[in-house]
């Protein structure tokens, strides 16, 4: 399992669009509900890459991924 646990991920749900990019690159950590909007699931085993790979395929850059300890955002870049 990846150690995503230093992630937090936010999605900004009113932006999403459906494009599913994000479920492409990280089907362990994203997925579309009934609304076709993407969400988190619990206990991905997606790895770090893949899900930045996810964050960045999103057309909108609407997932935003911050480093839990810092709160720093890594991704969109500030």
């Amino acid at each position: 399992m990846a150690d995503i646990d230093k992630f937090e991920i936010q999605i900004d749900r009113e932006e999403c669009i459906g494009d599913g990019a994000c479920v492409n690159e990280a089907p362990e950590t994203f997925e579309l509900d009934d609304e076709s909007k993407a969400v988190l699931l619990e206990n991905s085993s997606d790895d770090e890459e893949s899900i930045m790979e996810a964050a960045k395929s999103c057309p909108l850059d609407i997932i935003v991924i911050k480093d839990k300890q810092t709160g720093k955002q890594i991704y969109p870049e500030e």
